[in-house]
Formats: C-alpha cells, structure tokens, sequence
C-alpha cells in the first residue's frame, strides 16, 4: 500500500480508501447498502491489516447508521484511533425541519455533534462538505468550518461535488481572509466518466487540492457483472440504482479494451479500472466499497497492476473525452508557449 500527502497538508493517506456507504440499510442508499455490524467489523480488519489507514463515511448513509457501525467497528477490532484517519461528511437532509440540511453555521454545527456522537470519537480527521448549497453563503459555510478545527474537533476540511468555479471561490477565500482551506475534494472520476478532467483536475493541480475518487467502477458498470447485450440482468446493484449516468455504450467500448487486458495480465477488468485511477497523478486516494471479504480482497489486490506506457496510451484513447470549447481553443492558442 501507498500513502500520499492530502493535497497541502502533511497528512499521509492510503492510497486506497475504505468507502462505508454499504454499511446499513436505511434511507435513498438502501440499495448500495445491507452491510451489517459484524460484517463491518471484518471488512475494517482487513483493510487495516492490507495497509489502508483512511476510512471515508457520511451521515447520511443510511440515516446515519453507517456512522455509528463505522465507529463500532473501531472499537470492536480494537484499531487505536489515532491509527486511522477518518472521513465523513455534511450537508445533506438529516431531519424534517428547514435547518436540518445545507451548510449553514447552524447545520454544520448541530451535525459535527451528531456525527462525532455516532462515530464515537471526539475529533473527525476530514469533515467534508458533501455538495453545493445554493442558499448559503460560502464565508458563512467556512468560516464555521474553520471554527470547528479551531476547536479541535475536526482537524482538516475538504469539499465535494462541486463545481470548478465554486470550488476556486473557496479557495481564495481562504486564502484572503486567512481562515481554513479545503484540502480536498471527493468527486466521481472513472475511466468510463472523465468529466473532471475538462476544468477541475488542472485546478486540483494548479492549487494543489487533493483527490478523493468515489464510485471508481461506474456504479458497478465495469465490475465485470454487465454485458452490452443483457446490461439490465446482471445481479449488480444497476439493477435496481441505476446511478451515477454513464454513457453506456462509451463503457462498453472501453470495457471491449480492457478486459483482454486483463485477461493477460491475470486480473480482472475492475481491478485495471481500479488500477487506472492510482495511475492518474491527480488522484489521492480511490474509495473503495465493498459488501463481502471477497470483493474487498479483489479492489485491494488492484494496487498490484502495472502498466506498460503502450497499454496506458491504448487506455487513454479508447476512454478519451470529446473535445469541447474552449479547451480546443486553448490547445490550439498555447502551442507557442509549450516549453
């Protein structure tokens, strides 16, 4: 297992993230979830002993249940706190009320509480932004943040699902008024879905904000299970949560590449899926979910692929990202200031 620095700060985490969505069943996320505490247990042991010291988690997965068997899980493996570095996350509707949701002080606030309570501990590593709210302000959303690592019960802030343009807003932010900083972002990025590619990585690059990569196997569309002819009647859970949008028949094309690849290699087409992301110099850490031993065994395993500069070509062009304006604009009015 690798570690790597959390964008700039002088945090070493896995390269591989432990993702605990799967852990409960409650809530929008029943369908990726089903995980019970026993189970949990096992999958925190053996990530912790395969060498991944990040653990990523949210309150609103399953209403808040995969927290609380997040932090009994530490507890039942007898893992030392200060061995683990724990992520979870805020913004989403925990309540009926108009103030249980977004990032105001007020929710942020009441849920850091919450959160701790269920997670047993009383400092979070990463306290996460979980999207965008359009109704508050973002000096109100920092500068509770940046309280809260004052106090000592988060220690450093991160953001995710935003875009480009807010996630830059932020930064300055910070920067101006001398308050915390994002140090990370948690976003979709997979071979089958290069989006981030077009406007965020070469902000993650230029401000040196670390990434944390979520649903690297599409959703379960490059697990293996799915085929172009019967893609609607494979077992995976696309059956029922059909998410995150893909273009499917773009994901069979790369797939048509990437299994032979595997094949010759003797892994699987997941496991290069996986090991694809860990090639990508923006990427921190990939999170990774799993609802037995055996699946988790096969994401860990993908640490162990290597590439040849040919296969990673033949990768990059089958999986390639249409060219849209302005970026062929600034390709074509920057050659002559290619050092």
């Amino acid at each position: 297992m690798k570690y790597k620095t959390l964008g700039k700060t002088g945090l070493l985490v896995s390269e591989l993230c432990l993702g605990t969505m799967t852990f409960g069943a409650k809530g929008r996320f029943a369908p990726i979830g089903g995980v019970q505490q026993k189970e949990a247990d096992d999958l925190v042991k053996q990530a912790f002993d395969a060498g991944v010291n990040f653990i990523d988690t949210a309150n609103v997965y399953s209403e808040g249940v995969s927290e609380e068997m997040t932090g009994q899980a530490l507890r039942n493996t007898s893992i030392s706190r200060d061995s683990v570095i724990l992520a979870t996350k805020v913004r989403g509707t925990m309540g009926e009320g108009p103030n249980q949701k977004g990032l105001s002080r007020k929710h942020i606030f009441d849920e850091v509480e919450a959160s701790l309570k269920r997670l047993k501990t009383d400092y979070i590593d990463l306290y996460q932004i979980h999207s965008n709210d359009p109704l508050t302000p973002v000096d109100e959303t920092l500068r509770a943040l940046d309280d809260l690592v004052k106090s000592g019960k988060v220690r450093y802030i991160g953001a995710s699902n935003l875009a480009a343009w807010k996630l830059m807003k932020a930064l300055d932010y910070s920067y101006y008024n001398n308050v915390e900083r994002f140090a990370s972002l948690q976003a979709y990025y997979t071979i089958a879905g290069r989006d981030l590619e077009r406007e965020i990585i070469p902000l993650l690059d230029d401000q040196q904000v670390g990434l944390m990569v979520w649903s690297p196997l599409a959703g379960g569309l490059l697990s293996g299970k799915y085929s172009r002819e019967d893609e609607k009647k494979s077992g995976g859970r696309r059956d029922k949560f059909d998410f995150p949008p893909v273009d499917k028949d773009k994901a069979f094309d790369i797939l048509d590449v990437l299994k032979p690849m595997a094949e010759s290699k003797g892994f699987s087409a997941a496991q290069l899926s996986i090991a694809w992301l860990l090639h990508q110099s923006a990427v921190t850490s990939v999170i990774v979910g799993a609802k037995n031993a055996d699946q988790l065994s096969q994401n860990l395993k993908s640490t162990e692929v290597k590439f040849t500069s040919d296969e990673l070509e033949k990768l990059d062009e089958i999986s390639a990202l249409n060219s849209e304006y302005p970026g062929w604009m600034l390709e074509l009015t920057g050659q002559d200031r290619q050092l």
